[in-house]
């Protein structure tokens, strides 16, 4: 079985091992090997325990049952977190209300509609907050930009971001009104 909830402190080590599992997958050939091989999961696991104690919407999808290999034998309480999304507030008001901060899935688990699952939870989340409008940055050379792209996002904005030494292009998704996500990843894919 498939579930998205709000995520527990419990989840922060397996929020973390999805987050540099992602990385390692999503970013060859645009972060630099060695920077990729660093990533610590502990490091993130300890970002992720922070932002859900303060608060921050974090919602995870699980699976569990038949949906896991051996159906979830070996996984605690027979469950695995194999997706998360982390939304809060804008950092930058000028480009939306809220802000959708990661979305972050695990390979296998691709393809499947949970992205748009968690997306929907994370605007939710914003909505309940009163955010009227929500945007993301994606890296301009990711090729999932395109997934933003089908959900409505409109490019809005064009940026820099540094990570490991590199400067590096990204876009900004707008939704607004939020609505408008909310709609897009309510609907069947």
């Amino acid at each position: 079985m498939i579930a998205i909830r709000r995520a527990r402190p419990a989840d922060a080590v397996a929020i973390g091992a999805v987050h540099v599992a992602a990385w390692r997958s999503a970013y060859p050939g645009i972060l630099p090997d060695d920077f990729l091989a660093r990533l610590s999961v502990p490091r993130q696991a300890a970002h992720y325990d922070s932002a859900i104690r303060s608060g921050v919407g974090v919602h995870v999808a699980t699976a569990s049952g038949r949906d896991l290999p051996d159906h979830g034998a070996g996984w605690p309480g027979g469950s695995r977190v194999i997706g998360f999304v982390t939304a809060a507030c804008s950092r930058q008001p000028r480009l939306a209300e809220g802000e959708i901060e990661t979305l972050y899935m695990l390979d296998d688990w691709r393809e499947r509609g949970l992205g748009r699952l968690l997306l929907g939870a994370a605007a939710a989340h914003l909505a309940a907050l009163g955010c009227r409008s929500v945007f993301l940055w994606v890296l301009r050379d990711n090729p999932s930009r395109w997934f933003y792209q089908h959900l409505g996002g409109r490019a809005a904005a064009e940026g820099e971001t540094h990570v490991a030494g590199q400067t590096l292009a990204q876009l900004a998704f707008v939704w607004d009104p939020i609505e408008r996500l909310v709609a897009a990843t309510s609907r069947a894919t």
